[in-house]
């Protein structure tokens, strides 16, 4: 087998030129960049091994084979002899089969370089040639996958992290069930629906929860609520057998679907809008989390009455927040957009279209001018002003650009447009201040499931669930390990 497909590669590139053979050529495979004495090392190896037959073999054509054998047999050569095990072993050759997997490379290179160690993260992330990609596309092959479920502010999404994205929906663990029954009977009755749902065994899976973030402030009651909170979901979790758990906030989740571990995550949530500020991976609520009382509600609300005083009729909250998802957008000059004809129709079911107009941008200004819709309440750009200035005043590193990029995150702040509104209303208050310069705005990365990705980046690590999950035995004796929230 192993000859005739061989052969079948050799003839296809004889004839070509310049091709140097394994022993004694000046290609080194080996982690990229490597260090001289590394590279010394392989040459001797090398030239001091031999493949018999296989010596006067071009390594361009050797690793052409390997790639066309897949990863399953290409590490199997590693057995062989040391020269291949040189070869096979190469970085370049894995990252070329992680390439060809169904999550994304950049995506990938980021969770390993970045997430791998856990949490407390390193100030500076793993060097690439640091690491061993064969032993990587290994571990990530054999991680068990989790059972993802982001608690969401206005409702849930869940689903297995091997699967490309959320597979239901339900209420959030803070509303579901009889919301006067006790919290430990509201999370069993919770978490099992959800493996009831997904067809999996409360006791066969780790599962990954992210939370809203609640009880926000550094206050000693606020600490109280989060350890309360955090005590009664693991207990839940552990009564019901659950081998290991893992809960993250879901801002810090949403950033890691931004592909950064420091940052601002601006999250529009259900009833409110928090501006979370996270340095490698932690929520600084001592520096402060803002929040406007203005979220996803507030915004459908709001179109609901405008349409409303133009005497349109609407059945339901539902089919007002489908208008707003459609047809609704953030202007980057408001005064500007009041002088076009911005018409526009959707029909959400047949016999039942409906046009919008100005409302069309009105709907998410009330994010920067919320007075437009009676409301006494701080503009957005305004509160992440204000953030980025608690940020600065803080100096906790040398470095001042890890608070300058700003992560959008939940439903509403997909609306086109706000994120570049954003972030000219950001420059423009910034412009006289040490905090002028550089402030990016990201839109959220994976639409309103970017903290669903967050956990599936950390769910398919390749140190999963080791270095992110608590078992039960470590909840014991949780005053021994700080948990992850």
């Amino acid at each position: 087998m192993m000859n005739s497909l061989i052969r079948k590669v050799w003839e296809s590139v004889s004839n070509r030129s310049g091709s140097s053979s394994i022993v004694g050529s000046s290609y080194l495979p080996g982690p990229n960049p490597i260090s001289d004495d590394d590279r010394l090392f392989q040459m001797m190896s090398l030239q001091c091994s031999s493949t018999g037959h296989f010596d006067r073999i071009p390594i361009d054509v050797f690793m052409r084979i390997v790639k066309f054998m897949g990863p399953k047999d290409a590490a199997r050569l590693t057995a062989v002899c040391k020269t291949w095990k040189i070869l096979v072993s190469d970085n370049r050759l894995w990252i070329y089969f992680l390439q060809n997997q169904a999550e994304s490379w950049d995506s990938i290179f980021f969770a390993e370089t970045h997430l791998r160690s856990g949490y407390p993260f390193p100030a500076f992330p793993t060097q690439m040639h640091e690491l061993s990609f064969m032993h990587i596309y290994g571990q990530r092959f054999e991680a068990p996958g989790a059972v993802i479920i982001d608690g969401g502010s206005g409702y849930c999404k869940y689903g297995w992290s091997k699967y490309p994205s959320p597979s239901g929906w339900s209420a959030t663990f803070l509303e579901f069930g009889n919301i006067e029954s006790p919290m430990s009977s509201r999370l069993r009755h919770f978490f099992s629906t959800i493996c009831s749902r997904m067809q999996v065994k409360t006791s066969s899976h780790p599962i990954v929860l992210s939370l809203p973030l609640c009880h926000y402030d550094a206050t000693e009651s606020a600490k109280r609520s989060r350890r309360q909170l955090k005590e009664a979901i693991y207990s839940t979790l552990f009564d019901m057998n659950v081998p290991a758990v893992c809960t993250i906030s879901q801002a810090t989740l949403a950033l890691f679907a931004a592909k950064r571990t420091s940052g601002i995550v601006v999250n529009v949530g259900f009833h409110q809008t928090t501006i979370v500020p996270i340095l490698r991976g932690k929520v600084m609520r001592n520096i402060g989390v803002e929040v406007v009382g203005i979220g996803a509600l507030k915004l459908t609300s709001y179109l609901r009455d405008r349409l409303q005083r133009n005497n349109v009729v609407v059945d339901s909250l539902y089919t007002v927040r489908t208008l707003k998802e459609k047809l609704c957008y953030v202007a980057l000059d408001y005064e500007a957009e009041l002088q076009k004809d911005t018409q526009a129709s959707f029909s959400i079911s047949p016999g039942s279209c409906f046009s919008l107009s100005k409302e069309r941008f009105q709907t998410g200004e009330i994010l920067f001018q919320p007075r437009l819709a009676g409301m006494q309440a701080m503009g957005l750009h305004n509160a992440v002003s204000l953030c980025m200035e608690h940020c600065h005043y803080a100096d906790l590193t040398g470095d001042d650009n890890w608070y300058r990029t700003v992560v959008l995150a939940g439903g509403t702040a997909c609306l086109p447009g706000l994120a570049e509104r954003l972030e000219k209303e950001l420059n423009d208050l910034l412009q006289s201040t040490p905090m002028r310069c550089g402030v990016c705005v990201i839109p959220p990365p994976h639409g309103p499931n970017s903290a669903w990705f967050g956990a599936k980046f950390v769910s398919n690590l390749s140190s999963f669930p080791n270095a992110w999950c608590v078992t039960k035995k470590q909840f014991r004796n949780s005053s021994k390990r700080k948990l992850l929230w």
